[in-house]
C-alpha cells in the first residue's frame, strides 16, 4: 500500500515513519529540492499545481493526504478523480480562508468571538465601531504561525495595519482575554467512527506554538469533544483534525481547526498507545481506529530556530527527541521533545529543566 501526500514536510515525515511499521511506503509531492521527508519517502520535486506531477502521483499511490492547508484546491480536485483524497477537499477549502471558517463554526453553534469581514479601509473603520478593542485583524487566507495579522489598539492602528496587509481581503475579530488557549485531536474513520485525544493547554509566543501539555480528564473535554464532532459530522470528514480553541471561564470560543495532523498532538507519538499520525493513516485507510488512551502524563516543547546539545536534553530522564533534520533558522522549527512520565511532579521538573535550555 502507498500512501501520496501533499507537502514534505515535517509532518509529511512523522507520517511516513508511523506508517513504516505497517509496512507501508510513501511518496510526496514537494517543490522544495531538499523536503524534509525526502529520507524516508520516494519524492516527486515539482509545484503543487503541476498537472503531470500530480498525474504521477496518482498513478503511484493508494490514497492521497496532505500535509498543511496552502495548497491549491484544484489539486485534490484533480488528484480526486483518479484516487482517493483525505481529509475531504470541503475541509480544506473551508480551513484555507478564515471568513469561511468562521462563518462554519457560527452555522454549527460552535462559539467564536466577534469577528467581521473587511474588504477595504472603510470596513475596517465601520466594523470597529462594534468590535471592541483590542482587536485582531488577520488575512483570510495564507496565514500561520502568526503571520498575516496585526493588533489594533486604538483607531490609530488601522491605517497602518491596513497598509500592512496590502489591502487583501481580511477578517477582523474580537481579542479575547482568555484564561487558557487549549485544542483537542480528533480522529474519524471512513466507516464515520472517531476516536478523541485529551485536550493540551498551549502556549504561543509570537504566533509559534512553543509547548503543549496533556490534560487528563478536564472539565472541558466532553465541550471540546462536542465542538469537534460537529465538524466532523459536517464535513464528512475522514483523517485527524485539531480544533484549537480559548477558555474563558466555563466557555470556549474556536479559534481556528486545522485539517490534518497538529503540532499540539505531536505528545501523542509518546505519550499515547496510538499516536496521531498512525490514527490519520488508519482513518483515510479504512482500517480500524487505534485507541487515544494516555499512557502518563505528556507534554511536549517545541525546538526552535536552533537545537540545543543533545546532551542537555538527553539527561532528563523521561524525554525523547525528534528531530527534523531542518537547517537552523530563526523562527523555524527544527524538532520538538516528548515528556512523558507517571508522575506528575516529574512530568512538571522535567519540564521547567528543558524550558531553560530550549530556543525561544
Amino acid at each position: 500500500m502507498i500512501v501520496g501526500i501533499l507537502g514534505g514536510g515535517q509532518l509529511a515525515r512523522m507520517l511516513a515513519l508511523a506508517g513504516h511499521p505497517l509496512g507501508l511506503k510513501f511518496i510526496i509531492l514537494d517543490p522544495e529540492k531538499e523536503a524534509c521527508a525526502k529520507g524516508v519517502a520516494k519524492h516527486i520535486h515539482g509545484s503543487y499545481d503541476d498537472p503531470a506531477k500530480l498525474e504521477l502521483l496518482a498513478q503511484q499511490a493508494d490514497v492521497v493526504t496532505y500535509e498543511f492547508e496552502n495548497i491549491p484546491a484544484s489539486a485534490l480536485e484533480f488528484l480526486a478523480n483518479q484516487v482517493p483524497v483525505y481529509p475531504p477537499r470541503s475541509a480544506l477549502i473551508t480551513a484555507q480562508d478564515r471568513l469561511h471558517e468562521k462563518a462554519l463554526f457560527s452555522e454549527l453553534g460552535i462559539a467564536t468571538a466577534h469577528f467581521a469581514p473587511v474588504d477595504n479601509l472603510a470596513d475596517l473603520k465601520n466594523a470597529m465601531q462594534k468590535i471592541l478593542y483590542p482587536a485582531l485583524i488577520k488575512t483570510r487566507r495564507q496565514g500561520y504561525d502568526g503571520k498575516g495579522q496585526v493588533v489594533l489598539r486604538s483607531a490609530t492602528d488601522l491605517d497602518a495595519a491596513w497598509k500592512t496587509l496590502q489591502g487583501v481581503p481580511c477578517i477582523v475579530e474580537a481579542l479575547i482575554p482568555f484564561d487558557r488557549e487549549i485544542s483537542i485531536i480528533a480522529v474519524r474513520n471512513r466507516k464515520g467512527k472517531s476516536k478523541y485525544y485529551p485536550v493540551t493547554e498551549n502556549v504561543h509566543d509570537a504566533g509559534i506554538l512553543r509547548s503543549s501539555k496533556v490534560l487528563q480528564q478536564d472539565p472541558v473535554q466532553n465541550l471540546a469533544i462536542d465542538y469537534v464532532q460537529r465538524l466532523l459530522h459536517h464535513l464528512d470528514y475522514v483523517g485527524v483534525i485539531a480544533l484549537e480553541l480559548f477558555q474563558v471561564g466555563e466557555q470556549l470560543l474556536a479559534n481556528e481547526f486545522a485539517p490534518r495532523v497538529h503540532n499540539s498532538g505531536h505528545w501523542t507519538q509518546n505519550g499515547s498507545i496510538i499516536d496521531q499520525f498512525e490514527n490519520h493513516l488508519r482513518a483515510i485507510l479504512d482500517l480500524p481506529l487505534g485507541s487515544t488512551d494516555s499512557i502518563g502524563h505528556a507534554a511536549m516543547i517545541n525546538l526552535i530556530g536552533t537545537v540545543p546539545k543533545y546532551e542537555k536534553i538527553l539527561e532528563q530522564t523521561h524525554v525523547n527527541l525528534h528531530l527534523y533534520g531542518k537547517e537552523e533558522r530563526p523562527g523555524r522549527k527544527l524538532g520538538h521533545i516528548n515528556i512523558c512520565t507517571r508522575d506528575e511532579n516529574t512530568l512538571a521538573n522535567e519540564i521547567e529543566a528543558l524550558v531553560k535550555i530550549a530556543p525561544r
